[in-house]
């Protein structure tokens, strides 16, 4: 099947912005000179991946929240495809955020994963009930009655990230940085880093909701396929 020059997908500006952005962002993180942090050292480029990843998935899901409340509030079904989609990305943020993680762990604290570590626990708990939205999505049929279901479990799931990534792991001992004798944060901040870590943070963020669009667009085409099939 031909496709016209009309018919063909022409990326949106931002979309190039993003793609070149993210290129320079992640060149310039493995060739800047960056400070020798005791314990860490030339580990430290990780905070140009790992960090963004979490930043991205709670941005992600908190579009994915805001998606919710908007169909809880209208009833319209694409608002639930969007909340869907905005919750898949940020999924696959989070476990990318937890392989980061797990990979400096190693180079590090000697192990992949530690269960002292309670900001890894917490983190795959939070990463296992938005797992969850997806089984509880499966076990319904009719779309306005997975969608009303899974919009106020999505409401649940994103009331519980505050409390499992910041509230609980600041009031228990932790390997992460700011604990235990490892360099605090303000040290992962130094201005050599600091010029890649926030431009990262965008970046990435804009990749995630780059992704979100596109799965967007393949649901509604799915669903308009399905709908002229029957």
């Amino acid at each position: 099947m031909q496709v016209s020059a009309q018919q063909k997908i022409k990326l949106s500006p931002w979309k190039y912005a993003v793609a070149v952005w993210l290129t320079v962002v992640i060149s310039a993180g493995f060739l800047i000179d960056i400070p020798m942090i005791p314990i860490l050292l030339e580990t430290s480029r990780n905070l140009f991946l790992h960090v963004p990843m979490w930043f991205t998935m709670i941005a992600i899901f908190f579009a994915g929240l805001v998606y919710s409340i908007r169909y809880l509030s209208n009833g319209r079904l694409d608002m639930d495809i969007h909340a869907e989609t905005a919750t898949a990305v940020g999924i696959v943020f989070g476990i990318c955020g937890l392989l980061t993680g797990a990979m400096w762990a190693r180079f590090t604290w000697g192990s992949w994963w530690t269960f002292a570590e309670p900001k890894l626990n917490l983190s795959a708990m939070a990463m296992m009930i938005y797992v969850a939205y997806f089984v509880l999505r499966s076990a319904f049929d009719d779309p306005e009655k997975r969608a009303k279901v899974a919009a106020v479990y999505n409401i649940f799931a994103a009331s519980t990230i505050p409390f499992l990534l910041f509230i609980i792991p600041r009031q228990l001992p932790s390997l992460h940085p700011g604990a235990d004798g490892n360099p605090a944060f303000s040290d992962l901040t130094a201005p050599e880093l600091r010029w890649i870590f926030y431009p990262a943070v965008i970046g990435f963020i804009g990749l995630g909701w780059w992704m979100k669009d596109i799965l967007y667009r393949y649901k509604k085409l799915q669903q308009k396929l399905e709908t002229e099939s029957v």
